[in-house]
């Protein structure tokens, strides 16, 4: 019997377990990456065949290329490793008729547009929003909602191109500036308050697992304003965990999520103390959130998205394994020296420590939450007088 063959799609470098998890359990592992990602550490020892191109967008060449590969490779699962991946990923998979998300699911986890009419018309709040098009329209959005408002490319990841706009002379400026780009853009209601995720694990449309967490300064502020990224585990019994986690498990059923993982964002309004979807991603979360979850749960999200697909390959019905219920939090930020010692940051909650050039980064964990809290609110302090750095955010990662 011919091994399981997975081809991962890998726009960014990430997904090592993922990689791994497949080759533990017998699989061909094939990985599809741009040329630039050829001499990152990829678990060589993981991946039987490795395929470049320049870019993963040109969807044609991407199409034909992989086509191509089917002539001699039994194709069973597409993955996408990274968000730029999923409506790439969903398209081969709609040519080359192998099972998983489809091209109107992916959208949902990928437009910024759809996956908010979407979540609007199954009764979920959103902030307010208007599609970048009609000109009658976002005129009238301008009226009725008051400034400022926030300007967001529909496809992009994290806060990638997103702007605050504070009147409708600046608004015009951008999108006369965009020109036959200004439909792929939202323009939304800015929400002042506090902004959570939840990580979640979904098998057969049933959400098995999920966990929440707040962030400390908002990823768009972080990203546009520099300063420190931080998020924790929010207190497990308390009310409003429960309300989030009960809204993220509607959203994954209106949203037609089947199997794998996903990173949702919720803001909850400082006048009304409401929760709002933001958006959402069929991936793992960035910036180092699978360890911090995994530290808090024992889950490694990468790992438990390969036995998911895996299971359903074989027709096996997933088991999730048991959980712990336990919390984290992770500080990371630019840092003004190349390589900075984190060594006097030496707490026993200390866990883990970021290791990248010009970063500085720790998690924290513990079956107590508010010692986590407490650190976290330490360390933030210290970070900033010792490491922190500021560049301008760019429009798109590298």
């Amino acid at each position: 019997m011919n091994p399981i063959t997975i081809l991962c799609l890998a726009s960014y470098f990430k997904g090592a377990a993922f990689l791994q998890e497949c080759k533990r359990q017998g699989c061909r592992v094939l990985l599809l990456t741009r040329e630039k990602l050829a001499n990152e550490d990829w678990p060589r020892e993981s991946i039987d065949e490795f395929f470049y191109m320049p870019e993963l967008t040109r969807s044609t060449d991407l199409l034909h290329a992989i086509s191509y590969l089917a002539r001699h490779q039994n194709i069973d699962r597409i993955i996408p490793l990274d968000d730029y991946d999923v409506e790439t990923s969903a398209a081969l998979r709609e040519h080359l008729r192998i099972p998983g998300m489809g091209d109107t699911t992916a959208r949902y986890f990928r437009d910024k547009l759809a996956m908010r009419v979407q979540a609007r018309d199954q009764g979920l709040r959103v902030p307010d929003f208007v599609h970048v098009l009609n000109y009658d329209r976002l005129r009238e959005f301008m009226e009725r909602v008051p400034p400022p408002w926030v300007f967001k490319p529909r496809s992009e990841a994290g806060a990638h191109g997103i702007k605050k706009v504070g009147s409708p002379e600046e608004l015009w400026g951008w999108v006369e500036a965009l020109g036959d780009q200004q439909s792929f853009y939202v323009l939304e209601k800015f929400v002042p308050g506090d902004v959570y995720h939840v990580d979640s694990i979904t098998s057969e449309r049933a959400v098995l697992f999920s966990i929440a967490h707040q962030y400390g300064a908002p990823p768009m502020a972080v990203a546009h304003q520099g300063g420190i990224f931080s998020t924790r585990t929010c207190r497990r019994d308390a009310p409003e965990t429960q309300e989030l986690l009960d809204l993220n498990r509607r959203l994954l059923g209106a949203l037609g999520m089947v199997r794998g993982v996903t990173h949702a964002e919720y803001i909850r309004g400082r006048e009304d103390g409401h929760f709002y979807f933001l958006e959402v991603a069929a991936r793992v979360g960035g910036a180092n959130i699978s360890e911090m979850v995994e530290f808090a749960s024992g889950l490694n999200l990468w790992q438990e998205w390969a036995r998911i697909e895996l299971a359903h390959v074989r027709g096996e019905r997933y088991a999730l394994p048991e959980t712990r219920q336990d919390y984290a939090g992770i500080l990371i930020c630019l840092a003004r020296q190349e390589w900075p010692d984190t060594s006097a940051y030496n707490d026993p909650e200390v866990v883990w420590r970021l290791s990248k050039k010009n970063h500085a980064g720790l998690i924290l964990a513990s079956p107590d939450h508010d010692r986590v809290l407490t650190l976290l609110e330490a360390y933030r302090t210290r970070f900033t007088a010792d490491f922190v750095a500021v560049l301008p955010h760019p429009d798109k990662p590298d």
